[in-house]
Order: C-alpha cells, then structure tokens, then sequence
C-alpha cells in the first residue's frame, strides 16, 4: 500500500501549511545526497519526502488528496472530472433503481428526422481522439541531470489505468510541456489518438536556485577565511568542488563556477560570512585588534546617498 503523505512528513492532517514546510526543511536537509554521499537509503528518504511535499505544499492538491486519496496524485487526475463521474455514477443508479434510463442512442431517434440523418452519418464517421492534459512533478535533480519516470494515467470516467515511460530531458525547466504523441484519448471507430501533453513541475532544492541555466547558492565561509582566503568545497550537481574565496572577500560576493550549472550553465556560489555565536574574552580583545583595521565609517555610504 502507498504510504499516507501525511505520515510520510510526520505531521498530523491538520498541520498548516507553515508547519509542513518548516518539516519539510528539516528532512530534506537530514536526507539531502550531497549530505549523504552514497547512501541509497537516504537517497530514496529524499525522494519521497520531496514527494510528499510536492502536494502537501499546494493548497488545492492538498484539497484533492484529502477528498480523493492517493489518485489524485497520479497525472491526469481531474477533481472536478471525478467529482462529475461520481455525480454520473449516483445517477444511473438512481435511473436503474427506476426501471432503468436511455442512453447516448436515444438522440439519433431524437435527432435523426430533423437533420436527415446526418446524425447518424456523425456518428459513424471516425474521430481522432481528444488530447490529454496532465502534469507530473519531477525533483529539481531529475530536471537538472534527465531521468525516465514511469507516469500511471488515469481516466475519471472508467476507472482505468495505463502505466507510461516517459523520458525527462535534461535541463528541462519548470512549466514546459513533453508531448507524447498517440498517447491522448483512444481515437472512436478507428479514428487515430489523441496526443498526451505532460507540464513538468519541478520541485524546489534546499541548496540550489536556478536562473535558466544557471545556479545560485549561498556559500557560508568564516571570518577568517574571507578576510585571508581560503580554499572551501562547495556542493554541485556532480558533487562537491573546492573554490577559492579571495582575501578581503565581502558578503555578497559571488564566485563563479564555470560550467557546474544546468546543461553548460554556471554555479554561482554567493558568500555569506557568518560570525561566531560564542564569546570569550580572548575573543574580545582580538575583536578590539580588527575593529582598528577599518578604514573609516563602514556606513559612510550610507549617509553620502543622494
């Protein structure tokens, strides 16, 4: 059985959608790969945790989930589409319940002596099927490196499921759409199908921000290390690298990994120097020392704008 989404995060049905989030951090820094280096286990975590968020994060397929259960996590599912075929089912029981009702053949009687039969002519003559709509949520690693899901349609009015390998281009962004063609609705009386067409939703990383194809993340080095430089790893797509931080480097100050991006783009790691949150009084005095090293007012500027 499919692990409640719920469960899965470890919060209640009735958490806020703050409350998910802060746990969703929480976990998806403890399973994180660049954190777990070769641990499959942990690997898998991360991925249903993103998973699990991708929907609990979303007000309306929050909604969804709730009403439906796991099917309205699967691509292609329509609430709307299913709430209907649920009122369609209530009602042709409630028909037959009644001594049955007519159905769909009923309009050529109705129809057909008025048009001269050329309802019967269209319903006869084949018809390409309708194209379908869906989409499927994919993790940021996935659509930065390409990967191959296997995606299960659903159809609202029957019930039925088809199981469909889809391949996830590199590099392949938020909001564009796969077309899978002769993957739509069945075609009517050997009409051909309709087509398939899948909107990529990727998932948010903890680390990384990406700007087309290239990366944005924050680089925390310590006081030392920017006022003398230092050589630091940095966390990319293919793993970890050692950058250079120049000396006298200031927060702020982006330095650019050439190539570590998406499909050719660039990484570039802001620096974020973050200070001790410990004071002795050794530390003290070596703070009086460095405070004597500025060069005048750090806010001058502040005061010189116009």
């Amino acid at each position: 059985m499919e692990r409640d989404l719920y469960e899965i995060l470890g919060v209640d049905k009735t958490a806020s959608q703050d409350e998910i989030k802060r746990v969703y951090k929480k976990l998806a820094r403890q399973y994180h790969p660049d954190l777990n280096p070769g641990d499959a286990t942990a690997e898998e975590k991360f991925k249903e945790v993103s998973a699990a968020y991708d929907v609990l994060s979303d007000v309306e397929r929050r909604a969804a989930y709730d009403e439906f259960g796991h099917d309205a996590t699967r691509v292609g599912f329509d609430p709307e589409k299913a709430r209907a075929h649920q009122r369609w089912q209530e009602q042709a029981a409630a028909a037959r319940s009644h001594g049955g009702a007519r159905g769909f053949d009923d309009l050529s009687d109705l129809f057909g002596g008025a048009f001269g039969g050329r309802v019967r002519d269209f319903r006869t003559a084949p018809r390409r099927g309708v194209d379908i709509e869906a989409e499927l949520t994919v993790s940021f690693l996935d659509a930065a490196h390409g990967a191959q899901r296997d995606i299960s349609l659903s159809d609202p009015a029957t019930g039925e499921r088809s199981d469909i390998r889809l391949t996830i281009p590199e590099g392949i962004a938020d909001g564009q759409r796969i077309r899978l063609r002769g993957k739509g609705a069945p075609g009517l009386r050997g009409g051909p199908p309709g087509d398939l067409y899948v909107t990529i939703r990727v998932s948010a990383h903890p680390l990384f921000r990406r700007d087309g194809k290239d990366l944005e993340l924050e680089l925390p080095i310590t006081v030392k290390e920017a006022m003398l430089g230092a050589k630091v790893p940095v966390p990319t797509l293919d793993g970890r690298v050692m950058v250079t931080v120049p000396a006298a480097s200031q927060t702020g100050r982006k330095l650019r990994l050439r190539g570590k991006g998406v499909t050719g783009g660039d990484l570039y790691a802001v620096l974020e120097v973050v200070v001790p949150t410990r004071s002795t009084e050794a530390a003290e005095a070596a703070l009086d020392t460095l405070e004597a090293l500025y060069e005048g007012d750090v806010r001058q500027a502040l005061w010189e704008a116009p």
